[in-house]
């Protein structure tokens, strides 16, 4: 969306379907998606997120499943934000040192299911989106800089 779009666009036929995407009914078009999209679509939210379905885990489990090498910092405040919007609930053991354990809330087990979505959709769609981007790339060879060359 643009910066000076103000109303939402509704899809009159998508795959069949004859309602609108996603439809905000305040002037601004603002229905508190972005503020939840913000949150999970860093890098990191959803990892954590996914791994935190199969059950409690440690920090230190937490940050070696997590593909692509979390930082202790940057894990440290994904969990907060996770748990400050009530997605992720956080333990602490009072042992020496102090054991801190992670796990979904209901409302954040609740999230695996549109991650499920996305995944499947995700999956089924990546010989395509991977087809795309070599025909475009091919398409505008003289842009160099593309930013990812094959789907995740």
């Amino acid at each position: 969306m643009s910066v000076g779009h103000t109303e939402v666009t509704e899809v009159t036929e998508v795959a069949g379907a004859a309602d609108p995407v996603i439809h905000c009914e305040t002037p601004q078009g603002e229905c508190g998606v972005r503020d939840v999209l913000d949150r999970l679509g860093d890098k990191w939210s959803v990892y954590v997120l996914v791994e935190l379905t199969t059950g409690v885990r440690r920090f230190k489990e937490l940050q070696r499943a997590i593909p692509g090498g979390v930082s202790q910092r940057m894990l440290t405040l994904t969990v907060r934000r996770l748990e400050r919007d009530g997605l992720v609930k956080r333990t602490v053991y009072p042992t020496v040192p102090p054991q801190v354990e992670y796990e979904l809330t209901p409302l954040g087990r609740s999230f695996s299911h549109p991650v499920k979505v996305l995944a499947d959709w995700s999956i089924a769609h990546r010989p395509d989106i991977a087809a795309s981007r070599a025909a475009y790339d091919a398409d505008h060879a003289d842009h160099a800089d593309h930013s990812e060359s094959t789907p995740r």
